[in-house]
């Protein structure tokens, strides 16, 4: 495995830029049950289809990836999305995070630091994403980043084989949260 081009570093995560030789193991993420049911999708995704994706998305400016990865020893434990509508200045924000990365943390930072990018870096008006309603913890780790109630879609998606609303969130700069990691990179 390649070493992580790392782009912003946070407390204990960074974004980095993806790497073609980790995409069999976000195959492997978004295709862990857990990942799917967040997703509301119903079915695996085959490899070739993935890697034909990742071809088409490496020179797509309007779909930005992140790998997360754990400062203290570069391990990576997720990515994060923003697909651009670069009309309107605004991105839709997807998060994987790996399956044995669940449940430490990981989520609200990785997202803050994709936020602080989207609003100091890529200068997005604003950022949009679709939650599971039953996703308890997702919701909470985005609410911690900055993210806002905006509405809902009723029954528009399934957990555990039942209709579901999705929430819909989004953030704006005036929510940021301070302190910015990239005001401390480049200063105010």
């Amino acid at each position: 495995m390649s070493e992580p081009h790392i782009l912003l570093s946070g407390e204990t995560l960074a974004l980095a830029m993806p790497r073609a030789d980790m995409l069999p193991e976000y195959h492997k993420w978004e295709n862990d049950p857990a990942t799917i049911l967040g997703y509301g999708n119903q079915w695996a995704q085959a490899w070739e289809v993935r890697a034909a994706g990742y071809e088409r998305q490496r020179g797509n400016d309007r779909f930005q990836q992140f790998e997360v990865v754990r400062l203290d020893d570069g391990t990576p434990v997720g990515m994060t999305i923003l697909e651009v509508n670069t009309y309107v200045r605004t991105a839709e924000f997807v998060m994987v995070l790996a399956p044995a990365e669940r449940g430490k943390g990981h989520a609200a930072e990785a997202t803050r630091l994709t936020l602080d990018w989207a609003f100091h870096l890529a200068h997005l008006r604003a950022v949009w994403l679709k939650v599971l309603e039953p996703n308890k913890a997702g919701i909470s780790a985005y609410e911690k980043a900055g993210f806002r109630s905006a509405g809902r879609l009723r029954r528009s998606g399934f957990w555990l084989g039942k209709p579901v609303d999705e929430l819909i969130m989004d953030a704006v700069p005036e929510d940021f949260p301070e302190p910015s990691a990239v005001a401390a990179t480049f200063g105010d």
